[in-house]
C-alpha cells in the first residue's frame, strides 16, 4: 500500500491546502505567503499538480500550526478568490448544512 503523500496527485480544476489548526483545532486554509488563515478567500489557489504538491509538502512540513493537511478541489469567484466546492468544504467552511437545537 502507498502511502498518500506518495500517491500521484491529480489536479483538474482549482484546488487549495487546507488542514486544522492544531492549537484551536479550527479549519485553516494556506496562503501565498506560507502563513494560515481562517478565511477560505485568502487561500491560496493552484491549478497544476506541480503547485499543488509544492503547497501541500510546505503545509505539511508546519506540523506545529496545523495538521491533517489536504489538497481541497474549490470554486472560485470573479477574483479567484477560493470558495467551497463540495458539501465537505462548504460544512467545513460554514457550519452544518442544518439549524442546530437553539438556532431556530
Amino acid at each position: 500500500m502507498v502511502a498518500p503523500q506518495q500517491q500521484k496527485l491529480r489536479v483538474t480544476g482549482p484546488v487549495a491546502i487546507t488542514g486544522n489548526s492544531l492549537a484551536e483545532g479550527i479549519v485553516v486554509w494556506r496562503t501565498a505567503d506560507g502563513t494560515w488563515s481562517r478565511r477560505m478567500s485568502d487561500a491560496a489557489v493552484v491549478s497544476t499538480s506541480e503547485e499543488a504538491l509544492a503547497l501541500l509538502q510546505m503545509a505539511e512540513k508546519d506540523g506545529i500550526n496545523a495538521v491533517g493537511c489536504y489538497v481541497a478541489h474549490v470554486a472560485t469567484d470573479s477574483q479567484g478568490r477560493a470558495k467551497p466546492l463540495n458539501l465537505r468544504e462548504r460544512i467545513r467552511t460554514e457550519g452544518p448544512t442544518v439549524a442546530l437545537p437553539g438556532q431556530v
